[in-house]
């Protein structure tokens, strides 16, 4: 007489365990939700912190590369870039941590290969760059120039890193948020009055065709999220744009 597997042993067999675990994801990020509210201060990071602590971080790129692309894709449109934003930023801090001390991202790599370019991000089952989850699936495939305001490249020229994950359900509200933050720092983007002169973050130049493509132009796009107190400058003609100087700075807490 034949004796039945149990259940288990059959969605073993089958190789469905990694789907079950991709099923059973948690939208809050709760992993990367707690190291970010513990490691990120005034969006600087306690990278030698983490490093001497790896765990949280490793469980959480863990369990991210065991969702499956079908079950992914069987998400909502905000809990898909939900997703997809923080495990490029989680990427790109266990990037750093695995090369830290180093004062800058840019100084992984090569010249042939540079740290964007590096297999270091591990997602259905693939192994790809950070340069391929945002060239290649989040700008083309979401079309929200907002996600600049999100994504973070380990320098202190990018947005500030989010103390908190993104999740679905607030993401509109927190990409908001970021763009306002960012905007409102004067180092990358401000005004001046007597010049008639605006001055913005490389970004809206690196990346000005996703931001044309939604406000027709970048001081069009930017309005609804630049200080009120200023807004009006945008208003004027013939303002000249100029852009500042990115710091590539390692985005680091400092140590006391």
């Amino acid at each position: 007489m034949l004796r039945l597997l149990p259940l288990t042993c059959i969605l073993l067999l089958l190789g469905w365990s990694d789907r079950l675990a991709g099923a059973d994801f948690d939208q809050t990020h709760p992993a990367w939700n707690r190291l970010l509210a513990s490691q990120v201060t005034n969006g600087l990071i306690r990278y030698a912190a983490i490093q001497s602590a790896p765990e949280l971080l490793k469980g959480y790129l863990d369990e991210v590369a065991k969702v499956p692309e079908e079950q992914f894709k069987s998400w909502s449109r905000p809990n898909q870039l939900a997703f997809l934003i923080n495990v490029y930023n989680a990427a790109t801090v266990q990037l750093i941590v695995d090369h830290y001390p180093v004062t800058s991202i840019r100084k992984i790599g090569s010249v042939l290969k540079s740290p964007w370019k590096q297999d270091c991000v591990h997602l259905w089952g693939k192994v790809m760059t950070l340069d391929d989850l945002e060239h290649g699936i989040i700008r083309p495939q979401y079309t929200d120039p907002r996600v600049h305001f999100a994504l973070v490249c380990a320098a202190k020229g990018c947005p500030p890193l989010r103390n908190e994950a993104y999740v679905g359900t607030q993401l509109n509200a927190q990409l908001d948020d970021q763009a306002r933050q960012f905007l409102s720092d004067t180092h990358k983007n401000r005004m001046e009055a007597e010049r008639r002169t605006v001055y913005l973050s490389p970004i809206f130049k690196w990346y000005s065709s996703d931001f044309e493509a939604k406000g027709g132009n970048v001081l069009s796009f930017i309005r609804p999220y630049w200080p009120k107190s200023t807004v009006a400058m945008l208003e004027a003609a013939d303002s000249k744009v100029w852009y500042t100087e990115y710091d590539w700075t390692l985005n680091e807490q400092p140590v006391r």
